[in-house]
C-alpha cells in the first residue's frame, strides 16, 4: 500500500530529468555558497551544467506526448527503426533528405523522407518516440526550439497545404545542399 497518490508519482516519473537537472544546479549553487579559490569557479561550472541540462530536458519534455498509437520506436546508434503492426522500417540518420510533422484526422505523423525517397511514418505517440528528440537534434542545422513548438497545440502551419481530408503536411527540416547541381 503506497501513501503517495499514483498520479504524483506518474508527474514526478515524467519530470524525472528535470528535477534531477536542477538538482545538480542547488549543488552548484551550494558550492558557489561555499566560496574560495576553488568551490565558486566549480560550482559555477556545475550550476551552469545544470541550467543547460535543465533546458535541454525541459525541450525533451515537451516533445514528449501523451495518448497512445500503435508500434514500437527504437533509435540505436544513426538509425531509427519503427516496428508497427502493418507497416515498419529502418532510416539512417545520414540518409535522411527531409522531415516532416503530417497531421491527418487529428493524428500527428512522423513522415521521414529518404534520398532516395523512400517514406517512413511514425506516429507522434507510439511507445519510444521520445528518443526522436535527441536523434533529431543530431541532424546539421535542426532547430530544437522549432522542433518542439510544431508539436504544440497551436502552432500554425508554415508549409502546409490543406486538402479535404483535414491533412496538414509541415516541412520541420530539410538537408541543405541535396539538390541537383547545374553546369
Amino acid at each position: 500500500m503506497s501513501f503517495i497518490r499514483p498520479e504524483l508519482i506518474a508527474a514526478a516519473h515524467r519530470w524525472r530529468e528535470i528535477i534531477a537537472a536542477l538538482a545538480l544546479a542547488i549543488l552548484g549553487l551550494w558550492a558557489v555558497a561555499g566560496g574560495g579559490y576553488l568551490l565558486t569557479p566549480l560550482g559555477l561550472a556545475i550550476l551552469a551544467l545544470g541550467a543547460g541540462w535543465a533546458v535541454l530536458a525541459f525541450r525533451r519534455l515537451r516533445f514528449r506526448q501523451d495518448g497512445e498509437a500503435p508500434g514500437i520506436v527504437r533509435v540505436t546508434e544513426a538509425q531509427i527503426a519503427y516496428y508497427g503492426p502493418r507497416i515498419g522500417g529502418f532510416v539512417g540518420l545520414p540518409d535522411l533528405a527531409e522531415l516532416r510533422l503530417l497531421t491527418l484526422r487529428g493524428r500527428r505523423i512522423w513522415k521521414l523522407k529518404q534520398a532516395d525517397g523512400r517514406l517512413l511514418h511514425i506516429p507522434v505517440e507510439a511507445q519510444g518516440a521520445e528518443a526522436l528528440f535527441d536523434a533529431f537534434a543530431a541532424l546539421p542545422g535542426m532547430d530544437t526550439a522549432a522542433l518542439v513548438a510544431a508539436l504544440g497545440p497551436d502552432a500554425p502551419a508554415s508549409d502546409a497545404r490543406v486538402i479535404a481530408l483535414a491533412e496538414v503536411d509541415r516541412l520541420i527540416w530539410v538537408r541543405k545542399g541535396a539538390g541537383i547541381v547545374a553546369t
